[in-house]
């Protein structure tokens, strides 16, 4: 695990967007599932909030729903509320949401390929993008998108901006969609898995590129990863999703170096360390995630938990302040805070 001492400090300014008691259902044919179930959570400005988990359990339907950003031809029931600037993103048109997205919301998604059209040259698209939000002359918009690719990093600016998508590396396709998502100067910035695909020096680029613009322009970031590594390098808070319920919150430094909820135990506990020898095997989840189209009562964890009880298996936890612990450090599991306290009190 890298260096806790990268993580930066938390942002002391009232939050710029929160989500509370959000709830999304999909709907495909005839099936149903509950893919986030009551998540509250709010990020500041400077600050970077972490949402990790495995795949399915939650993390991108939780940050894009509300933007109206997932795949087309499921319908989907959103419940709660999502505000920024005072608005309720939940409440919104189409073209209302468009406009969030376009101005106070930037997006990089997972997979850089897919965002951009591969018939168009990367530049013009970025043109595109800069005309729309600011009404500029064609010759202005291809000034600032010049301007963007330059800030993205991406070298000799003026070539890259007539190639197509094909032509550039994933490591500059990744960094032409953070100028993308820059070019309505946003006030948060949603980073969905963006360097999975990327080697680890380019994936430690993209983040470093994340960290300077987010110091320079003070924009929260809300970074969606499995990548334990990258969490501990950037993140100052951590919010541990499974089955679409937040199972563990809490600063970075604290939940990473003295996690609480047996998921995040195992979480972390899979992460390869170097320090072991080389054959030792590496702990595990065992089992997989419950299926949230029949879910049951209780502790979704139940089944692979290796602290289960019988009352696991009837109520559903709370969020609870870890004892002794940051007050911002909570956790939904009743055995392990039980016996934290008997600890405390033997």
């Amino acid at each position: 695990m890298n260096d806790m001492s990268a993580v930066g400090s938390v942002a002391s300014d009232a939050p710029i967007y929160s989500v509370s008691d959000l709830v999304i259902d999909l709907y495909a044919g005839n099936v149903s599932v509950r893919a986030v179930d009551g998540v509250t959570f709010s990020v500041r400005p400077r600050e970077t909030l972490a949402v990790v988990g495995e795949s399915g359990s939650g993390k991108t339907v939780m940050t894009l729903g509300p933007l109206g950003l997932l795949p087309e031809g499921v319908t989907v029931d959103m419940r709660g509320k999502a505000v920024s600037d005072g608005r309720d993103l939940l409440g919104m048109g189409a073209r209302e949401l468009s406009r969030m997205r376009g101005g106070r919301f930037g997006v990089v998604f997972q997979d850089p390929i897919s965002a951009l059209n591969p018939m168009k040259r990367v530049g013009p698209q970025l043109a595109a993008q800069a005309r729309r939000l600011t009404g500029v002359s064609r010759a202005k918009a291809r000034e600032a998108a010049i301007g963007l690719l330059r800030r993205a990093g991406i070298p000799d600016p003026e070539d890259r901006y007539n190639r197509y998508p094909h032509e550039m590396s994933g490591g500059m396709l990744q960094r032409a969609m953070i100028a993308l998502a820059l070019a309505s100067k946003p006030q948060v910035l949603i980073a969905d898995e963006p360097t999975t695909a990327l080697d680890a020096t380019v994936q430690a680029q993209i983040i470093e590129l994340i960290r300077q613009l987010q110091r320079e322009e003070g924009i929260a970031v809300v970074l969606i990863t499995h990548d334990i590594g990258v969490v501990s390098t950037v993140a100052d808070r951590v919010m541990v999703l499974y089955a679409g319920r937040i199972a563990e919150e809490g600063p970075a430094r604290e939940v990473l170096t003295a996690p609480v909820h047996p998921y995040t135990i195992g979480l972390l506990g899979s992460v390869p360390d170097l320090r072991k020898p080389i054959g030792e095997p590496r702990q595990g989840i065992p089992g997989a995630p419950p299926d949230q189209s029949r879910l049951v009562p209780g502790c979704r964890f139940a089944d692979r938990c290796p602290m289960v009880e019988p009352e696991c298996r009837i109520h559903s936890p709370q969020l609870e302040q870890v004892p002794g612990a940051d007050p911002m450090h909570r956790v939904a599991c009743p055995p392990q805070l039980r016996a934290i306290r008997e600890r405390a009190d033997a």
